[in-house]
């Protein structure tokens, strides 16, 4: 593999990214005082790996996943997708690298509750010029148990549920690269078995690289490698 400092800037190929950190800084004001969330992180996940990441609340594993998928940028450094500098797009090549490779499962579900469930997921098509999908959305529907809840709307929903049609919304456009954010912790130990079964289909099936945000050691366990995040470090665990 070729080094990341010498790999052109670009569109992110359709097959599953390589991620790069390369002496990542990110840190927020809190209370009119910075707070360093990480401090020079630098890591590597090849093309197609899975990968979880573990750490206490608050120590900015949720940041991590926001910096690869350009939602936001370090405050120094370079994150690097697939070769491409995230850095160097515009906010509006970040936007389309979202919408075209990357699926990402929010802890807080960011459903629109004016849409029902179907429309939650056929949204993402629908925002990238594809006419067709309510097959393949009512099929990832029933894969996460949810068949019968098409028609609902988010507020009628149990945490749990909610937590499953997030998922399946982030699934639904096959992306290149997943992120999952606590993807199972709303979720009975059968149906995060499902998802996880789920998650990892997407992965063996289309070469994506899979990162996820967990607290759960066994869910890490099922990744090819677990990294942590300690005092705004990133390490191997």
């Amino acid at each position: 593999m070729s080094r990341v400092d010498d790999a052109p800037d670009g569109p992110v190929s359709d097959a599953g990214p390589s991620i790069e950190l390369i002496d990542v800084r990110k840190s927020y004001m809190e209370g009119g005082r910075s707070h360093v969330v990480l401090d020079n992180v630098s890591a590597s996940i090849a093309a197609g790996e899975r990968v979880a990441i573990l750490g206490p609340s608050g120590s900015g594993k949720s940041t991590l996943l926001n910096l690869v998928s350009g939602i936001d940028l370090p405050d120094e450094g370079r994150v690097l997708v697939g070769g491409a500098d995230i850095g160097a797009f515009s906010e509006r090549e970040r936007t389309l690298f979202r919408r075209d490779r990357v699926g990402f499962v929010f802890q807080f579900f960011n459903l629109l509750p004016t849409l029902t469930v179907l429309e939650n997921l056929l949204l993402p098509l629908e925002l990238a010029g594809r006419a067709e999908g309510e097959s393949e959305a009512r099929q990832l529907l029933a894969e996460v148990g949810l068949k019968a809840r098409a028609g609902a709307f988010p507020d009628r929903l149990s945490g749990g549920e909610q937590q499953r049609v997030a998922i399946a919304r982030a699934l639904i456009h096959r992306p290149a690269l997943l992120l999952a954010d606590e993807p199972t912790g709303n979720l009975d130990q059968d149906t995060g078995e499902r998802v996880v079964e789920l998650l990892d289909g997407l992965v063996t099936a289309a070469g994506a690289t899979l990162v996820i945000v967990t607290h759960s050691r066994g869910l890490a366990a099922r990744m090819d490698r677990t990294l942590r995040v300690d005092r705004g470090a990133l390490v191997e665990s």
